[in-house]
């Protein structure tokens, strides 16, 4: 093999261990979401720095990090208050956000209305429909504009 193709060869090598190492931390991310995380601990984890993991985690999928626990954490919110049974500040601190405000900043920016206004609208939103599709219907879609910017 000459040196062009070792070079290529090794780099893939590369590529596929960091996919690897990608999907412990999108993983992990999905099972300890209402834990406090940030992107140095978890780079930590995988021995990256927190630059690296964050291009890497975007270019493999879509966002950051943070960003991705962040909807994590919304979707979850979203389940946990069409139940109805708990307040918006308990539901905040269940899902991991350590901040009220900071959580429904981050809510109405990605489900377009205040978690207090979804609670109250959304109760009967997903019921009667099977978990697996509720789960789909009803994830959180990051917006690309402001919702205080968008035309009435």
């Amino acid at each position: 093999m000459c040196l062009p193709e070792w070079g290529r060869a090794r780099a893939h090598a590369q590529r596929l261990g960091d996919l690897a190492l990608l999907r412990r931390v999108r993983d992990r991310i999905d099972r300890e979401y209402a834990r406090p995380l940030d992107v140095e601990a978890l780079a930590r984890g995988v021995h990256m720095s927190a630059g690296h993991l964050s291009r890497e985690f975007r270019a493999a999928y879509g966002e950051s990090p943070y960003s991705y626990l962040m909807t994590r954490r919304i979707e979850r919110a979203k389940a946990l208050l069409r139940r109805g049974d708990l307040s918006v500040t308990e539901v905040c601190f269940a899902v991991g956000c350590s901040s009220l405000g900071t959580f429904s900043t981050r809510f109405a920016e990605l489900v377009g209305v205040p978690p207090s206004v979804y609670r109250r609208e959304a109760a009967g939103e997903a019921a009667g429909m099977p978990s697996c599709l509720a789960k789909q219907v009803t994830r959180p879609v990051r917006r690309r504009t402001p919702v205080a910017s968008r035309p009435a």
